[in-house]
């Protein structure tokens, strides 16, 4: 693949950006997925796969710090701390797994052989395109300032946040009118309709979560009667005291209420049923899994429920689009998001995933760092593809890669190495990686000399 336009390839999955405002992966889909399916396919990717890069794209988007749909302020309420933890928490998982999906992208048009768009077709994006659009952003930035820097409580910084829109909402289409000389009046009147408009759509779309949220209280307040603790015991009956086997049984159960409900509405319901089990069954076998990670580990499955078939709702929306099958496209997806569903059992166990009790800066980059080149790792392994095509002894090594740069606590413990010098343990995955570098590099220029 020609590497000067190997990166037109790789930004087609931003849509990102869309799914931590919208909080909905199938409406994330319909929503850019119109124009980046389309460009996916014009520039060579198979139908399927164009649609499934989108589905990994859109539903990987409610990950996303800062804002994370409307989720990261329901955790930050269950677990009891500040919506500035809950963005702490998720930050490099969720970057994480993106830099991965970007790397998959890269994978599959190598394989493809397929070159980027010609410039000449790319809009002119800091200009024509940024600045066309860059007032929607100032809601955004506000609500970010309100919640991070002022720190006032989520309901007061939307509150905030929607005068803003509302503001912004009224004045663009007259300023849209101005300068293109036309009527100002009906610009105007065009305005004040689509404040009410909107204010209608965001109670109809609200129904759903405050249905959920309703239920999710009575669930909640069941739970703390008693039965919480009957709850536990049965789920610890099931798992037989295993910590490994709850936590595959707590992914199994997300993904089957996933399939039917709202990410938001499965989150709540298994975060009250399950989070508190798994906090209490780790802590009888001596492991402390933080709260925070249970929580996110809830939710990271009920958001892969939306493209797991058979049901799958978000991998239907973008087969529409894409005119590609719905289950194929479910299941090339569901591999693509392979690399998401590793993140919560490596995060469960090693919470400095999650920066948990890791206030430098340096040692978040550093692990940053390290968890991207593990999900290249991981994603080379499930792919099937690095620098050329891997053969049979390389997807092992990829995966011990992946172990060592994800869970260096564990590789330290195995070395007889004290936790806090855990870190010194990544050297032997980078060597293992770059190791597979160099042969796959020598194996490309001889089949590139035959050729």
């Amino acid at each position: 693949m020609n590497k000067k336009n190997s990166w037109k390839t790789e930004f087609l999955d931003t849509p990102g950006l869309t799914g931590m405002v919208s909080g909905s992966s199938i409406a994330n889909i319909v929503t850019t997925g119109t124009f980046t399916i389309p460009m996916m396919k014009k520039v060579g990717y198979p139908p399927t796969k164009a649609a499934a890069v989108e589905v990994a794209a859109s539903t990987d988007g409610q990950l996303a710090p800062p804002i994370m749909g409307a989720a990261a302020f329901i955790i930050a309420e269950y677990v009891n701390v500040p919506y500035i933890q809950v963005v702490k928490a998720a930050i490099i998982p969720a970057f994480a797994s993106y830099a991965a999906l970007f790397f998959i992208t890269h994978i599959e048009a190598s394989k493809l052989g397929l070159k980027g768009l010609n410039r000449k077709e790319l809009p002119n994006f800091f200009f024509k395109t940024l600045f066309s659009g860059i007032h929607f952003l100032i809601p955004l930035c506000f609500l970010m300032y309100e919640l991070i820097i002022l720190r006032h409580s989520p309901e007061l910084a939307a509150f905030h946040a929607i005068w803003i829109m509302m503001l912004i909402m009224l004045f663009q289409n007259p300023v849209k009118a101005y300068l293109n000389k036309k009527p100002i009046l009906p610009a105007f009147r065009q305005s004040i309709y689509d404040i009410f408009s909107s204010l209608s759509s965001g109670g109809q779309n609200m129904v759903s979560v405050a249905l959920a949220t309703a239920a999710a209280g009575i669930i909640v307040g069941v739970v703390a009667l008693g039965l919480g603790g009957l709850i536990t015991e049965i789920i610890d009956t099931i798992a037989m005291g295993n910590i490994y086997l709850m936590l595959i049984i707590t992914a199994i159960a997300s993904l089957i209420i996933g399939m039917g409900l709202p990410t938001t509405a499965t989150y709540i319901v298994m975060a009250s049923l399950t989070a508190p089990a798994i906090v209490a069954i780790a802590g009888a076998q001596n492991f402390f899994i933080p709260l925070m990670a249970t929580h996110l580990f809830c939710f990271y499955f009920g958001i892969l429920a939306d493209d797991t078939p058979p049901v799958g709702l978000a991998a239907y929306a973008a087969a529409a689009i894409a005119k590609s099958p719905p289950i194929a496209t479910g299941l090339q997806g569901f591999m693509y998001d392979i690399r998401t569903a590793i993140l919560p059992f490596m995060f469960i166990f090693n919470s400095d995933l999650i920066l948990y009790n890791i206030n430098s800066w340096s040692q978040a980059i550093l692990i940053f760092l390290m968890a991207c080149i593990g999900n290249f790792a991981f994603a080379s392994a499930t792919q099937g593809w690095f620098v050329v095509k891997n053969r049979f002894y390389e997807p092992p090594l990829f995966l011990c890669v992946t172990f060592i740069l994800m869970r260096p606590d564990q590789v330290s413990a195995w070395l007889n190495i004290d936790h806090d010098n855990r870190f010194w343990t990544y050297p032997i995955g980078l060597i293992i990686y770059g190791f597979i570098y160099i042969i796959q590099k020598v194996r490309k220029q001889k089949i590139n000399f035959k050729t």
